[in-house]
């Protein structure tokens, strides 16, 4: 499985209706998160349960799914919080 199913496949439980997973890893090649193996992600999401949220609160309820991915395989998670499509 690679980085973006897993991403895709834990964050499952939440009921989203758009989840856009951008690998920006090329972009920063060279950076030491980078050079280890780390890659940089940019995480777009539209989901009605976390509207009621603080940015915060919604930022968390993500990367309590993920934390386990960081720092390797994921060195840097980008999150877009979108109210509509």
């Amino acid at each position: 499985m690679d980085i973006r199913e897993l991403i895709r496949h834990r964050l499952a439980d939440l009921p989203y209706q758009h989840l856009e997973i951008i690998d920006d890893s090329e972009n920063h090649r060279g950076h030491a998160g980078a050079a280890a193996g780390g890659k940089h992600f940019q995480l777009i999401i539209h989901a009605e349960c976390l509207k009621p949220l603080s940015r915060i609160k919604a930022h968390r309820e993500i990367y309590t799914r993920l934390m386990d991915l960081i720092p390797l395989p994921i060195h840097a998670l980008q999150i877009t919080l979108k109210s509509s499509d």
